[in-house]
């Protein structure tokens, strides 16, 4: 699930993998400059999620 869902963010643009050519083999990712232009928005995400969480009586965290 992992590997389908970084070569998704590959196609798309988001990401960039490299692969070095070692036994056992290593794959890096990266962002992209494409994939840096979606951190305004996950930024805004984060700060609505800070702003609107609430935690109950057991230290659960509600919405």
């Amino acid at each position: 699930m992992l590997t389908k869902q970084l070569r998704e963010l590959e196609k798309d643009g988001l990401i960039t993998r490299i692969i070095y050519p070692e036994i056992p083999p290593r794959v890096e990712y990266f962002i992209s400059e494409k994939g840096k232009t979606v951190m305004p928005v996950l930024d805004a995400m984060f700060k609505w999620g800070q702003e609107n969480m609430t935690f109950d009586e057991e230290g659960n965290v509600s919405y």
